[in-house]
């Protein structure tokens, strides 16, 4: 089976590029969720307060606001979330792949595989790749942030050229392609290595 890292910086659409992949039947894991659900687990919660301060919950549950105000504006608090988090969701990634062996490949979404070291963990990465006039314009619609807020983010992810020369395949998702073909191409070519 192969194991193939989906990533792309922010408002390149990776989330969409991943869902055409589960509409065909790849099985899609997604990085930001399994995050999401360790965030709620009691020992990561005090491991998160030990790091950041008891103020970083809310009612018992870690504050997502308050938490990326902490992370995105400081690249030490950062660097500790995702030395954290990181090893937790490979982990768990590793433990739903057994339930997939069936698959020819299946796919794992990340926004930062590169920026924490884990694109080796896997057979072929997925890049979905944009302008960033582009992608800034995308995540000021859709997270109702400023264009100062979206330039923050994207300092802390490596530039689309330099992932481009490190990645297996690249969806350009500019609007002057159609997404669907890329992927069933990606996908016709991951199936026929598989064999």
């Amino acid at each position: 089976m192969i194991r193939a890292g989906l990533t792309g910086n922010i408002g390149s659409g990776k989330s969409v590029v991943a869902s055409l992949f589960s509409l065909i039947g790849v099985p899609v894991y997604n990085a930001d969720e399994a995050s999401k659900k360790l965030l709620k687990l009691p020992e990561i919660i005090d491991k998160i307060e030990s790091l950041f301060g008891q103020e970083i919950a809310e009612n018992g549950i870690i504050s997502n606001k308050r938490l990326a105000l902490i992370v995105f504006g400081n690249p030490g608090a950062l660097s500790k979330l995702n030395a954290l988090l990181h090893p937790l969701v490979m982990h768990d990634f590793n433990q739903w792949i057994l339930s997939k062996m069936q698959f020819p490949y299946v796919i794992m979404e990340a926004a930062i595989l590169f920026e924490t070291g884990y694109a080796k963990e896997f057979d072929r990465i997925i890049l979905v790749s944009c302008p960033d006039e582009t992608a800034i314009g995308r995540v000021i619609a859709r997270d109702g942030v400023s264009r100062d807020q979206v330039l923050a983010r994207m300092q802390h992810q490596v530039k689309n050229d330099d992932k481009a020369l490190k990645s297996d395949f690249v969806i350009l998702n500019d609007g002057s392609q159609m997404l669907i073909p890329q992927v069933l191409s990606i996908h016709e070519k991951l199936v026929k290595e598989n064999h």
